[in-house]
């Protein structure tokens, strides 16, 4: 998608505070967090929205899932626990329509979340 932020994030297009990448997945600072720690996972490839989603897009979703996981025991908090959020489409929260995993940590969690 050549107007979506994410997928120029992903390409190098547009610099973000990146915190992991591998071949498949992306990972960058939010720029309005909402805890200490907050990270947003992509996938390189765009997929616009979790309805979006086919049986081959499994693989995708369970590496942004693993790299959420290495960030924060990373950053130290995985053992106290972290929160994980994918919002799908505007009533959802999604804001951006590129799937995106939001990782929070480094402060206890409150439920529920709003």
């Amino acid at each position: 998608m050549e107007d979506c932020i994410f997928c120029k994030i992903a390409a190098g297009e547009i610099p973000a505070d990146k915190v992991y990448e591998d071949d498949h997945v992306v990972a960058f600072r939010d720029l309005n967090p909402q805890a200490p720690t907050h990270v947003l996972v992509i996938p390189k490839r765009h997929i616009a929205t979790l309805n979006d989603l086919t049986a081959d897009d499994e693989a995708e979703v369970g590496r942004m899932v693993g790299a959420a996981s290495t960030i924060a025991a990373d950053a130290g908090f995985a053992e106290a626990g972290y929160r994980t959020v994918m919002n799908c489409n505007a009533d959802g929260g999604q804001t951006v329509f590129h799937i995106h995993l939001h990782l929070l940590g480094g402060r206890a969690m409150a439920w529920p979340p709003g």
